[in-house]
């Protein structure tokens, strides 16, 4: 919980990583056509296309070897990578949104210093030698990582961490997808994969993305990333019929596109080779491929144009729709370094213009839908990827469209993921505010800081969790997971008094429990097995609800007359 005094020092600091995030963005924008200039162009003599909206052009540029060099350049890169990745910092590997994620939620924000350069050179590298991944998962953990050596160096508490890596997070997305709104979205629902938010740092991530946007606009313009045809007709109620499909083939894609992707992870972990090179075994793939289809290289952003103009036939469509999440999957799933958001965005682009090829429809407009479809339903993050794209593409005429398909997306996708191992693109997310660690370990010092207070206010209420008419009742509350959250004061005739916390467990047939917290006299212990239970001992207890039977013979309610002295 912020307090007003710390919210004037939030908003420097949001305006100061807004600052550093675009400066960041413009470093890794440098390094990665400096990296394509010695791996793609200099090595196979391939220039991809480039967006016009960044100087480039769309068309490719073949060299006069042909292809037959693209496999070297991707497995160089791949291998320079796992040196970098798997000697300094393996957690650099992989698409670094979910290592901001985990940060958040397992380690109070903390990410190692070394971190975030070794994401730009590592991700440069690896995008810029031909390997399938995108911008955002390197520029955010690029983002955020400047952010937590910020709250080391000013000594800044988990919880102000925490929400530093958000603002930074926000800041380098907004300046490398020119999005600032729904970068400061992003940044606030990525971490959840149920329709939740970390509203309160909205705000801040807000204020992150808008400077870091204003700043970048200085050094490449604020025009969108992509161009959106002029002259498409708003969709008419025949044309939404169209569109509804669309958001159902998004749904099933978007389910289709974790499995691929974990279970490829899965699969190069398991090979008996040294992890190190297992990057370079995902690059060569990808080059193989690249052989036959060249599209897959990269990000694609000329692609993704190229698809929006309606430049791209069926056949070409269909192939490279699939053949993506493959090279997306040898890239990162290997080890590689680089994001998911562009890659995906380019499935989404090719599946809607391929749907617009078949119908005879305006390829612009279902491209673009398609792109946020796909996204916003396989990443569990519909709001953000609705703004995003929107701002991206300046198709802001398609909100009402994309509404429809996006949300079709994700009630398929969530639907259909709900039993599978992998139903998110953000492994790292958790399925909502009262799942997390970080609000875990909040929820359980505050239900300890009311064991041991003798004034209880009325209104202390953690998430979903009346912790004041908890202690009360003595009512257990159910905790996902079938847990349930116990609170009572040790009997002086219970058997447990002068037995460790080990002999408890011991005790417990009946189900699983575990002791989290003890106040005694005043005082609170975090225990360990071998903490002694004395009587009159308030413990916090968490059990399967099978365990309810012990803890009610061995724990009386907490006295009801625990209310604030008059004055």
């Amino acid at each position: 919980m912020m307090t007003r005094e710390s919210e004037p020092r939030l908003l420097v600091e949001a305006a100061f990583l807004g600052v550093v995030g675009a400066l960041a963005a413009q470093i890794f924008a440098w390094a990665l056509r400096l990296c394509e200039r010695i791996f793609l162009v200099g090595i196979a003599g391939y220039h991809p296309p480039g967006l016009p909206a960044e100087g480039g052009v769309l068309k490719q540029s073949i060299g006069p070897h042909g292809l037959w060099l693209i496999p070297v350049a991707t497995t160089v890169g791949g291998f320079l990578t796992g040196i970098l990745v798997y000697t300094f910092a393996p957690e650099a590997e992989g698409h670094g949104t979910d290592t901001v994620v985990k940060a958040y939620h397992r380690a109070g924000g903390f990410i190692r210093a070394r971190v975030a350069p070794l994401k730009l050179v590592a991700s440069a590298i690896t995008i810029g030698s031909g390997g399938s991944a995108g911008r955002e998962g390197p520029t955010a953990l690029i983002g955020a990582g400047a952010a937590s050596i910020y709250a080391t160096l000013t000594h800044r508490s988990d919880e102000k961490r925490s929400l530093l890596i958000l603002m930074g997070m926000a800041a380098g997305l907004s300046a490398i997808f020119r999005s600032p709104i729904g970068a400061a979205f992003f940044a606030i629902e990525v971490l959840y994969g149920d329709m939740e938010f970390e509203s309160e740092a909205l705000l801040y991530t807000m204020l992150a993305s808008v400077v870091a946007y204003g700043l970048n606009g200085f050094f490449v313009g604020w025009k969108p990333l992509f161009l959106f045809p002029a002259g498409q007709k708003h969709p008419n109620a025949f044309g939404y019929t169209w569109f509804g499909i669309l958001g159902i083939a998004a749904g099933l894609i978007a389910t289709f596109l974790p499995v691929v992707f974990y279970r490829c992870r899965d699969l190069f972990r398991s090979l008996p080779i040294p992890p190190i090179l297992n990057p370079a075994l995902g690059g060569l793939g990808v080059g193989l491929i690249a052989l036959a289809f060249p599209q897959i290289l990269g990000g694609g952003y000329g692609w993704i144009q190229q698809a929006i103009d309606g430049e791209l036939a069926a056949k070409l469509l269909l192939a490279v729709l699939f053949l993506k999440i493959v090279s997306l999957a040898l890239t990162v799933s290997s080890g590689g370094s680089g994001g998911i958001f562009a890659p995906t965005l380019y499935v989404g682009a090719m599946l809607g213009a391929l749907l617009a090829s078949v119908a005879h429809l305006p390829s612009g407009s279902f491209a673009v839908v398609g792109m946020l479809a796909v996204f916003g339903a396989a990443a569990r993050v519909p709001i953000a990827s609705l703004i995003m794209v929107t701002e991206m593409t300046g198709g802001y005429q398609l909100l009402p469209a994309a509404a429809f398909a996006v949300l079709l997306s994700y009630l398929v996708q969530t639907a259909l993921s709900g039993k599978l191992k992998y139903h998110s693109m953000y492994e790292a997310q958790t399925a909502n505010r009262a799942e997390s660690p970080a609000r875990y370990v909040e929820n359980v010092e505050l239900a300890l800081h009311l064991l041991g207070t003798q004034a209880l206010p009325r209104a202390a209420k953690v998430g979903h969790l009346d912790l004041v008419a908890l202690l009360d009742s003595g009512v257990p509350v159910q905790l996902p997971g079938r847990r349930q959250l116990h609170v009572g004061v040790l009997r002086p005739e219970s058997s447990l008094v002068g037995k460790t916390i080990q002999d408890c467990y011991n005790s417990a047939k009946e189900g699983p429990l575990e002791i989290i917290g003890i106040v005694r006299n005043g005082e609170i212990l975090f225990p360990s097995p071998q903490t002694i239970l004395q009587e009159q001992d308030r413990l916090l207890i968490i059990g399967s609800s099978q365990a309810q039977a012990l803890v009610a013979e061995h724990l009386s309610p907490l006295e009801p007359a625990r209310t604030a002295p008059s004055a």
